[in-house]
């Protein structure tokens, strides 16, 4: 009896059976969300789309909105949506429950989002930010000027 333990659901698979445990649907991980959550998920959704050209998708446990990288995700929870938004400045605000540095450009805002009240401006102001930088181009570096690894010689 060969097979291995799924890292991601803990789920014993057996050699050949066919597992997809992080594949879902944006339909799957709502589907249990009290009416207030509904209700909050739907205006996060609409006011994402009215932004512009995006994809919006299921994966694993979120809900991701990309442009070119994905700008904020939504992981439903059972008492409220945990909204992530990637800026590229530090937001000190109530709202704002944790910011953690993921690149050297982009900090990800964690929002606890509760009722549909709740998304409208700052955080609506906030998604149109992110969703504006996930679409901007690299800064051109000047001409001639390389980085300098460390150790390395001059010639």
């Amino acid at each position: 009896m060969s097979g291995h333990e799924c890292y991601h659901c803990g789920q014993w698979i057996e050699e050949g059976e066919a597992h997809d445990c992080w594949t879902t649907t944006e339909a799957a991980l709502t589907a249990d969300l009290s009416e207030d959550l509904r209700d909050a998920w739907e205006r996060l959704r609409d006011a994402a789309a009215e932004l512009g050209e995006q994809r919006i998708y299921a994966s694993h446990k979120s809900i991701m909105f990309a442009r070119t990288s994905c700008y904020f995700f939504v992981r439903p929870k059972r008492t409220f949506l945990e909204l992530c938004i990637f800026l590229g400045r530090a937001v000190e605000a109530p709202q704002v429950r944790r910011v953690d540095r993921v690149s050297k450009s982009k900090l990800r805002h964690t929002i606890p989002v509760r009722h549909r009240d709740e998304v409208e401006p700052p955080i609506t102001d906030w998604m149109a930010e992110a969703y504006q930088l996930s679409g901007a181009s690299a800064t051109p570096r000047a001409p001639g000027a390389l980085e300098r690894r460390p150790g390395a010689e001059r010639s």
